[in-house]
């Protein structure tokens, strides 16, 4: 459904339960609820709403829930709410201020995480019944590494990996011991582990299931499982809304993230117990990996035992965070009132890099290093007085090309092959997305987590260093949002590379004509937009820009898409200058030649058939 909400519903003044979730559309302001006040239960979550909390919310005497999560709310939180109150959510919003005493010394059920308060903090992340996890805004003097934003490790970051069963006890799988999770839950707790000198992983849980406030938070599985993980896929730990779990004080890199699932509440002898439908959705570091999720559609049935995998996760600030949510699709009262929202039996997250000296003190590291500067110093210095250092070496022709670039004003950055190695995995096969004249394009993500497009000179290509300097001296001068952008260069022993943009659509020739599953629906007001943008590029190069270049090889594979299926030209290392004051233009045929044909007088270029995957039109 879309919002906003209408005001006539403030009409409905005797109205005792009113909830309303997911709506889709423009932002609101708060609706006017004013006369509601015989409600008892109240369920606004993610409606887009805007403003602060009115007043005359904490005046209702009669209310029991009130669930305002994810919007865009600001201001405080009210001075006091009616005594009647047993849960309050008010998670991932922006309400600032100081938090009210009386929350901090209630008996109910609060969720006030993920908000911007200041003042004085309380002295951990959950008082009582409240859960407080990342509520505090980052340059308060907080009292608990818990309430900051991004919970940053309150040590030195050094954990590599991650297993835990959700819901139930330590157990083993494929050599890997998965920590115990079988701590109570309630609507609203964080909790983190103490299995070590310092937190390793912690959890949030956040909702009350409709109709059934007393429903389990963790459940087990009343059947055998026959597969080799029935350890780990017999319980879980479920929600109503949300569950979130965090890996703490985990070092710098990529990691692999696998999710287990299985559906441990619906039966399958097709009676009621076997119609419900648990539909939710995943994201982790806040990218969303899966949506609409039906554990059991997914695996082929309840209590079987599957899992997901994730290859590359990216941690930068020492937290994993894996966020399961409810977005009010699927069931909730079949089976039964108690069996609706995300559910995970368990995690294991392991590292893409090599942990190598991870062990090694930092002292035992500097040691080794300055030894083995000391004995590379010793080396060299017995071979010069040996007479075999020292004589007139022949200069690296990408010295040559370096020292030209270093000439260059270039407004672009330069990269050493270990940063570009790194990126693609060594040029791993996996990660080539392309093959064009100058050679293979590699897909990279930089250790800034910056996903790149590295482009190699190959050694069969007939471009060389003239070409490459070319390409970085005519791109580093253009800037247009439908020319690619080049990030920087690498010219280091005999690899010369450029490094681009990473544009997630690939090319306009593989959006048309490439596999089934790399072909993109472009109807006809895209490849106009599509159109657009290539003309625009090309009149900024021909006319716009300081330099009058002429691509002389546009072609499908040269139009790169973005997310939003924007046009980038690419490719400027076969261009030519056409500077209106030089009159030595060189006429050499360069470039990709179009393939072409003539017939009864109509000559067809097929660039314009690719562009627009349509009938082939007459040219004049």
């Amino acid at each position: 459904m879309e919002g906003p909400i209408p005001s006539g519903i403030s009409l409905m003044t005797n109205l005792m339960e009113l909830r309303i979730s997911d709506l889709k559309g423009p932002s609101s302001k708060f609706p006017n609820l004013q006369g509601m006040k015989m409600m008892r239960i109240l369920v606004l979550r993610n409606c887009l709403l805007t403003g602060s909390i009115p007043d005359y919310i904490g005046k209702w005497t009669r209310l029991l829930t009130l669930d305002l999560s994810i919007n865009r709310l600001t201001g405080p939180i009210p001075d006091k709410m009616g005594a009647a109150l047993n849960y309050m959510f008010l998670a991932n919003n922006s309400l600032n201020g100081a938090v009210p005493s009386w929350v901090t010394s209630s008996k109910q059920f609060l969720d006030l995480s993920y908000n911007n308060f200041t003042g004085s903090s309380p002295v951990s992340c959950q008082q009582s019944q409240v859960n407080l996890v990342s509520s505090y805004t980052s340059d308060q003097n907080k009292s608990h590494w818990c309430l900051e934003k991004d919970l940053p490790c309150s040590g030195k970051a050094e954990y590599q990996s991650l297993f835990i069963n959700c819901g139930g006890n330590e157990t083993n799988l494929e050599g890997n011991q998965y920590e115990e999770d079988t701590s109570l839950n309630w609507p609203s707790i964080f909790s983190s582990s103490s299995s070590s000198s310092s937190e390793k992983w912690a959890s949030s849980t956040t909702g009350v299931y409709v109709g059934d406030e007393y429903a389990d938070y963790t459940v087990k599985y009343p059947y055998i499982i026959s597969v080799n993980e029935s350890g780990l896929y017999q319980t879980a730990r479920l929600s109503p809304w949300s569950i979130r779990y965090y890996g703490l004080c985990m070092m710098k890199g990529s990691y692999k993230v696998r999710l287990h699932f299985a559906e441990v509440q619906f039966s399958d002898d097709e009676t009621f117990s076997s119609l419900g439908k648990r539909i939710f959705d995943v994201s982790i570091q806040g990218n969303q990996v899966l949506k609409d999720f039906n554990i059991a559609k997914e695996a082929g049935g309840v209590g079987k035992g599957i899992y997901r995998d994730f290859d590359d996760v990216y941690v930068n600030g020492g937290t994993l965070e894996i966020h399961l949510y409810w977005s009010g699709k699927g069931t909730t009262a079949v089976p039964d009132r108690g069996a609706y929202g995300p559910l995970i039996c368990g995690i294991a997250v392991t590292p893409n890099y090599d942990v190598g000296s991870a062990g090694l003190s930092a002292g035992a590291i500097t040691g080794i290093a300055v030894a083995s500067g000391i004995l590379i110093v010793l080396i060299i210095l017995v071979l010069w007085l040996r007479g075999f250092l020292g004589g007139k070496e022949v200069e690296d022709p990408s010295e040559v090309v370096l020292r030209e670039l270093c000439g260059l004003d270039l407004q672009t950055g330069h990269f050493t092959l270990r940063q570009i190695k790194a990126a693609t995995g060594n040029f791993d096969s996996m990660n080539k997305i392309g093959e064009g004249g100058f050679g293979p394009v590699y897909k990279g993500t930089l250790s800034d987590g910056t996903i790149i497009a590295v482009k190699q000179l190959s050694s069969r290509s007939k471009q060389g260093d003239r070409e490459f300097l070319n390409e970085i001296g005519m791109i580093s001068a253009l800037q247009h949002p439908n020319l690619v952008k080049l990030y920087g260069c690498c010219v280091e022993g005999n690899q010369l590379l450029l490094v681009y943009e990473y544009l997630e659509n690939n090319n306009l020739a593989r959006a048309l004509f490439g596999r089934d599953d790399q072909q993109i629906e472009l109807d006809w007001t895209t490849r106009k937009k599509i159109c657009l943008g290539i003309a625009r590029g090309l009149a900024y190069l021909h006319e716009e820009s300081r330099l009058k270049i002429v691509h002389r090889d546009i072609k499908a594979a040269n139009v790169l898409l973005d997310k939003e299926l924007n046009a980038k030209i690419s490719d400027f290392g076969l261009a030519k200058l056409n500077e209106e004051e030089n009159t030595h233009i060189s006429t050499r045929i360069a470039g990709t030649m179009p393939m072409c044909c003539k017939s009864k007088g109509t000559f067809v270029n097929s660039w314009i058939r690719v562009s627009a995957h349509v009938t082939p039109r007459k040219m004049q």
